[in-house]
């Protein structure tokens, strides 16, 4: 190879990968269309693999559309979702469930929580993401700028985007709380009573009860959220505002919390925190499932999807943290020790 085509290589090499990043979205979009469409669910009711033929027998689609329909499964099959393979006897290709696209479909499925994410209320938010980096902190974020209030007074008043929400967070929460309880229960040994702090309609609460029932659970959470709380169940749930004040308890729960505010209102909410614990060695404890940047895996896809989710969170003025920034604000709020656990994927338990 001449050093003229070693330079050309370079070059189309070069725009290959500016080429994968520009049309990163439609990966994205075709994510959201295969849920739109459940086609998870038609391969699933086939037994976990299907052909073209059978997918189109279980989902709502227009005929003129089939062969649009063997191009977008192109791009599901080539990014992971999903898996393909020749039939016997057939020149149909049979495309199955992967490890991704099983996430899809079961009674723990994250269906819900990877519809919000690509819901035209967050992906449109992002066009203004060059925009936001004019402004001055800490107003507005880029949710407010792409639709005229935050993200949280929006949910206050359009239920249908508070479903979107609360769905979203009860389908991760079942999700991650049976692997939080598998992987790393001692945490949660010789606590008496916990308060999730903004713990929903309670999907984290109900999961631990069922896995340590001597416990005594209530979740804080505001007035809007709470009156739509479930019924019957074991959990208590409480009205109220985690920077006022955070009722008394043996220990303090907050999953994907503390990610959504900044330096200052972290370190209030920690501080509410200690406040409503007994000292550590009567068996206080304040547990969060959060990101630590940096904690866990070293590929190049775990650091990828956290550096993501850093991103993500700017589009309510919301931050991942790593290790020393969270030692920071743990110092500030007066908490002496803590121990970090990365044994969820990209998140980690931090005690």
């Amino acid at each position: 190879m001449t050093l003229t085509q070693s330079t050309n290589q370079a070059l189309l090499d070069a725009q290959l990968n500016l080429l994968d990043n520009t049309f990163g979205y439609i990966k994205s979009m075709a994510l959201k269309a295969a849920l739109d469409l459940r086609i998870a669910d038609a391969i699933e009711h086939h037994g976990g693999a299907a052909t073209l033929p059978q997918i189109v027998d279980r989902v709502t689609l227009h005929p003129s559309k089939i062969p649009s329909l063997r191009r977008l499964m192109c791009v599901l099959t080539v990014s992971g979702v999903f898996g393909v393979q020749p039939t016997d006897g057939s020149s149909e290709l049979l495309y199955a469930l992967t490890p991704t696209s099983r996430l899809l479909v079961g009674p723990r499925n994250l269906v819900s929580i990877t519809a919000m994410s690509l819901s035209p209320h967050f992906v449109a938010s992002y066009l203004e993401l060059g925009t936001w980096f004019q402004q001055e902190l800490p107003e507005p974020c880029i949710f407010k700028m792409a639709h005229g209030e935050p993200l949280w007074k929006l949910a206050e008043h359009d239920a249908t985007f508070d479903a979107l929400i609360n769905d979203g967070m009860v389908s991760d929460t079942s999700f991650i709380m049976d692997i939080t309880i598998k992987e790393s229960g001692e945490v949660f040994q010789g606590i008496t009573s916990l308060i999730d702090v903004a713990g929903g309609l309670g999907a984290a609460a109900q999961a631990m009860s069922k896995a340590f029932p001597h416990v005594e659970y209530t979740v804080l959470d505001l007035d809007h959220v709470i009156a739509k709380a479930p019924t019957g169940t074991n959990v208590k749930y409480i009205a109220g505002d985690m920077f006022e004040s955070i009722p008394p308890a043996n220990a303090v729960f907050l999953k994907w919390i503390l990610h959504d505010w900044g330096h200052d209102d972290c370190v209030k909410i920690l501080r509410n925190c200690k406040k409503a614990i007994p000292p550590r060695d009567a068996g206080g404890k304040v547990i969060i499932m959060d990101i630590v940047i940096g904690a866990g895996q070293s590929n190049v896809k775990h650091r990828e999807v956290q550096a993501l989710f850093d991103v993500y969170m700017m589009i309510i003025n919301g931050i991942e943290r790593d290790e020393l920034e969270w030692k920071m604000m743990f110092s500030e709020a007066g908490f002496t020790d803590y121990k970090i656990i990365p044994v969820l994927g990209v998140r980690s338990i931090i005690h």
